[in-house]
């Protein structure tokens, strides 16, 4: 099967592998882990901070991050489909007490809303870099540059940054530059099995790590997971313009229904109900995501080839009505 579900169905590699049974480990919660040490110390160092956390999951990267800013009833601005609002079973305001705000288009420092009687004040703003709903669109430097401007706490939810990185050639650290805090995920692009991490200063590094704590987030021998991502550091970034170049040639095959922000995700808007379209194109050994009643969703990753493009296309050009 061709898998374009999404970039976290990805296998680890054989060197992946390797790099895993051999890792040095110790005791993560007591710090002592010293593959998760270099992993944190390598991240942190990419983007300019002082201190990384490791995670199980970029949803608890996200929320760690989002209770080390801000505290219950305070508010937090982000884009009205961002994957911390949409795609997070309402986890800030449950564990976190964080009231949200949403804006729709162009940001606009105007929709900060002030600290008054009736009112949860923003206290942080919230941005997606790449953007999942959005095709994987790139956020502009202009507007991350604007949303800094604010003085407000600035979280990124990261987990697709490094296809940013790779799309633009903006280095990582001046992405990170305007960040109090990120989260980055191993698992999508970079094909790692599992983890994300946290970035920021040492001091709120030090509260994240209390908080990862009370989410259950402590890990014992994790190294093991920790390598892969170093290996994914060191092997998987470059290549991820392959993703890209493959996401295009579906976005330009299936036109006029693809929409695509350049990375390596790539939504189709159909005219018909979505779901039979993807159980068709799964029963011919192509799997997609209806993520709409009308829409699909394919991400490409170092699992998909060349090859699994063409034959993606010809299945979905078979069972898209009206397709040539």
């Amino acid at each position: 099967m061709d898998d374009f579900l999404s970039d976290t169905v990805t296998k680890p590699t054989p060197g992946m592998r390797q790099a895993m049974a051999a890792a040095e480990v110790g005791d993560d919660v007591f710090g002592e882990d010293p593959t998760i040490n270099a992993l944190q110390e390598r991240v942190a160092a990419l983007f300019g901070h002082e201190a990384t956390l490791f995670t199980p999951s970029g949803s608890m990267a996200n929320q760690i991050a989002l209770q080390s800013l801000l505290s219950p009833g305070d508010g937090l601005l982000c884009e009205y489909d961002a994957h911390i609002l949409a795609y997070e079973a309402g986890a800030a305001a449950m564990f976190g007490g964080i009231t949200t705000r949403t804006w729709s288009g162009e940001f606009s420092p105007g929709l900060i809303r002030e600290a008054g009687y009736y009112h949860a004040p923003t206290r942080a703003i919230a941005v997606e870099q790449t953007h999942n709903v959005n095709a994987g669109a790139i956020t502009p430097l202009s507007t991350l540059d604007q949303i800094h401007a604010t003085g407000l706490p600035v979280h990124c939810d990261g987990a697709r940054i490094w296809n940013a990185h790779v799309a633009t050639g903006i280095p990582l650290a001046t992405y990170g530059r305007l960040f109090t805090t990120i989260s980055v995920c191993l698992s999508k692009g970079l094909g790692a099995p599992v983890g994300s991490l946290v970035i920021g200063g040492t001091e709120l590094i030090g509260r994240a790590r209390l908080i990862r704590k009370r989410l259950g987030g402590g890990m014992r021998q994790a190294g093991i997971l920790a390598a892969a991502g170093l290996y994914a550091l060191d092997h998987h970034i470059d290549r991820m313009a392959e993703d890209h170049e493959r996401a295009g040639r579906l976005a330009e095959a299936l036109k006029p229904w693809s929409r695509w922000g350049g990375t390596n995700i790539v939504y189709l808007d159909l005219e018909v109900d979505a779901p039979p379209v993807a159980e068709q194109a799964l029963a011919m050994g192509v799997r997609v995501g209806a993520t709409g009643p009308r829409t699909i969703r394919m991400i490409t990753h170092l699992d998909v080839d060349d090859a699994a493009v063409d034959r993606a296309i010809d299945a979905l050009r078979k069972v898209i009505p009206g397709a040539r």
